[in-house]
């Protein structure tokens, strides 16, 4: 069984480039399932209704999110409380929209799709990631799962690690999310769980993490806080990580790290 699982994907450019890039690569491919990070996927901050029916119909199957999951409120309740395939990380504080995992049956088999985030070095002050995962698992302790898939969307490499061996063995895959660019730890640990500390994004190649490098560079010369634009022409990078899942054992056999290129015109 394969999973292909997409970066951070990073306004209209990184929309773009996956609209272009991934019909092509299921075919190549063949994956089983298609999970993409979307929480920058609206100009690069949240989901609109409109930018999440772009990527499904690109292919995208699930999506999850991260730290800016709610920045487009006024369409929160309609998206993470309707029947869209989505989540936003499970350690939000209670009470609001949407749910953190998700039991995703396809035939015979059941996928365990977990979205987790980070507290290291983040704004707000989230429950426990190590904690909710440790509820999640003990939830589904009963089903008899095909895999298990863990986006940990966070900010610090160390906290990534910790969460790859903390559910090592536990989990088929753990994924890191949020800094946009990929990391290159990529592998299978010896109980089975593949990991990489970041998927990195599909979005804008020209700038800093998706961003015009412009007025990035203005803020560090001068300490006054420019407007982040995203670029919406240009080259941009696709990237991807493909995990190959023994169904019966949930354990992973491979996980192959996909950077793409291409020109949004």
């Amino acid at each position: 069984m394969k999973v292909l699982f997409i970066g951070d994907i990073c306004g209209k450019i990184g929309r773009k480039a996956v609209a272009k890039i991934l019909p092509e690569l299921k075919k190549e491919l063949k994956p089983d399932l298609v999970v993409a990070n979307v929480e920058n996927l609206a100009h690069g901050k949240g989901v609109t209704k409109t930018t999440l029916d772009e990527v499904f119909a690109a292919g995208v199957d699930w999506a999850t999110g991260g730290d800016h999951s709610f920045s487009n409120h006024k369409q929160a309740e309609e998206i993470y409380n309707g029947d869209l395939p989505i989540l936003r990380p499970a350690n939000y504080s209670a009470g609001v929209p949407g749910k953190g995992c998700s039991l995703i049956k396809l035939g015979d088999k059941k996928i365990l799709l977990i979205n987790l985030i980070g507290r290291v070095f983040m704004r707000m002050d989230y429950d426990c990631p190590f904690r909710k995962l440790d509820e999640i698992l003990a939830d589904y302790a009963a089903e008899n799962l095909s895999a298990i898939i863990i986006d940990i969307h966070a900010e610090a490499t160390s906290e990534k690690i910790a969460m790859s061996h903390f559910a090592d063995g536990r989990a088929s895959a753990v994924l890191g999310t949020h800094s946009h660019v990929m990391t290159a730890d990529h592998g299978i640990t010896s109980q089975g769980t593949a990991r990489i500390t970041d998927v990195g994004m599909a979005g804008s190649a020209e700038g800093s993490l998706g961003i015009e490098k412009d007025d990035i560079i203005k803020t560090f010369l001068t300490q006054i806080k420019y407007p982040h634009v995203i670029q919406e022409k240009g080259k941009a990078i696709f990237n991807a990580v493909l995990v190959s899942i023994d169904p019966k054992t949930a354990k992973a056999k491979s996980i192959k790290p996909i950077i793409k290129f291409t020109e949004i015109k």
